[in-house]
């Protein structure tokens, strides 16, 4: 995760939460989770509800996968991410009275709108082998909900299998489904959130992107090469070398300014 140029990262409005928190290079047997969301600059405190946003849903796919499949489950999902921003404000509003700072009137105003993000919700599990004692290679179910374009790619030999919930660079747009602090219309969350599943084979890759990095990488004009450029890139030793790319992307007028998260997940035989 890394803000816009010319921002510090208090100031990054994408936020990131991945489940069970370990080593980026640990090899997990069991389920994990993953959250990236996006959230809208023109609502206040965006970032703040971006980051609990991400939580909530990273902790509650882990407990209740069946929120990934839409319905009731993905309803009392959202109740409860809703539910958790009037304390969390109420604390925040009391930390500023304290540190001398009250909210001004205008920021009462635009906090009463509520604030707004984007969602890109996965969870990956091992599929049970069908003959355990034949020793075949690992296979992985994954299923994933969105609300937004924060985009979701299942890349196999290093290839494009799959783009989701967004699979062309013309369907970005300026006014995405954004999930509202205040929503408490969960039905209508519900309707408007996309959701998918799939398999993934030991080799195949999950990318996780915010917006403006995942508009960069499905206008790319050589799909391959922007794959071998995004695998350069594995881990946190590499956060100062992946800046100092997307600032190359964005001289070349190539990657929109703007905030960018990714979460990479790689599936590996046993």
């Amino acid at each position: 995760m890394t803000p816009k140029s010319g921002s510090t990262e208090a100031e990054c409005e994408d936020a990131v939460t991945v489940l069970p928190g370990c080593a980026h290079d640990d090899m997990l047997r069991g389920p994990l989770t993953a959250a990236v969301c996006d959230g809208a600059t023109e609502s206040a405190l965006a970032k703040d509800w971006a980051r609990l946003l991400s939580r909530a849903a990273a902790e509650q796919a882990m407990e209740c996968p069946e929120l990934l499949a839409g319905g009731g489950a993905f309803e009392t999902f959202a109740a409860s991410a809703v539910a958790q921003w009037e304390p969390w404000l109420a604390t925040y509003t009391q930390a500023r009275v304290a540190d001398g700072r009250p909210l001004k009137w205008y920021e009462h105003t635009k906090l009463a709108a509520g604030a707004y993000a984007t969602l890109l919700t996965v969870r990956t599990d091992p599929a049970p082998a069908p003959d355990p004692a034949a020793c075949e290679p690992t296979v992985w179910r994954w299923r994933a909900a969105a609300l937004g374009d924060s985009c979701l790619f299942q890349l196999r030999d290093d290839r494009l299998l799959r783009a989701f919930p967004v699979a062309t660079p013309e369907a970005f747009g300026t006014a995405p489904d954004l999930f509202g602090s205040r929503n408490h219309d969960t039905g209508l969350l519900a309707r408007r959130a996309r959701f998918a599943r799939g398999r993934c084979e030991p080799g195949d890759r999950l990318f996780l992107m915010t917006d403006a990095l995942a508009a960069w990488f499905l206008s790319a004009a050589d799909q391959d090469s922007a794959v071998r450029e995004l695998l350069e890139f594995s881990g946190p030793d590499d956060l100062d070398a992946f800046r100092t790319w997307l600032d190359g992307l964005r001289e070349r007028r190539q990657l929109r300014n703007d905030d960018v998260a990714v979460v990479r997940i790689d599936f590996e035989g046993r």
